[in-house]
């Protein structure tokens, strides 16, 4: 069902720390929003894309909205994991940005994940062994590589270093491993993890 709606753009017209409304062709959207995507929110009466979630519910369809794919696509890992719901997913992305989970979740890191609000240690945890196991097996796909200390190319379960680490993390994204160990191999493998991720998230965007 989260597919019936891609992204909305119309104006903003309404927002609050919760949620924001966008109107589009005349209907107003109401979105519920993390406090990342709110603080790039334009001012009210301005046009305004967000990528959107539908959740279906008994009782009612909720959309989420978030200014990036790649906030979107981490709400979606988040949302996979037993125990996070939509507004623990919410909230978990209002304090950490979508790079800080993914090099949480590829360091093995739960406690930075306890910032959250409504984030135990428990769940925390729990965050951090599904999304490794979930990384784990899409890296075991066949024709995924990454350059290895000899010129050559070795499995991702094998690379070691920054760059394996940055695939992992891209991979939390919502990027397969296949894309992601393209765009870190091109890259200097002895930068920060922190870096590889960011200039890695600025090549794919700049390719879409």
């Amino acid at each position: 069902m989260d597919l019936m709606f891609y992204s909305l753009t119309g104006k903003l017209i309404y927002k609050e720390p919760e949620f924001a409304a966008i109107e589009c062709g005349g209907v107003a959207f109401q979105c519920y929003t993390t406090m990342n995507t709110q603080r790039s929110l334009p001012g009210i009466g301005e046009q305004v894309t967000l990528y959107t979630y539908l959740h279906v519910k008994e009782d009612a369809l909720d959309l989420f909205g978030f200014s990036t794919r790649t906030e979107l696509n981490c709400y979606k890992m988040l949302t996979s994991v037993s125990g996070v719901g939509p507004k623990v997913g919410l909230s978990i992305l209002s304090e950490l940005s979508s790079e800080q989970i993914a090099i949480s979740v590829a360091a093995g890191d739960y406690k930075t994940l306890t910032k959250a609000s409504g984030v135990g240690p428990k769940l925390a945890q729990r965050i951090i062994l599904e999304l490794r196991d979930k990384v784990k097996k899409m890296s075991g796909e066949p024709g995924v590589s990454l350059p290895g200390t000899s010129g050559g190319f070795v499995g991702i379960s094998s690379a070691t270093g920054n760059a394996s680490e940055a695939v992992n993390a891209l991979t939390v994204l919502g990027y397969t491993p296949a894309d992601a160990a393209s765009v870190v191999a091109r890259l200097d493998s002895s930068l920060p993890v922190e870096e590889l991720i960011r200039l890695s998230l600025k090549a794919m965007a700049a390719n879409l």
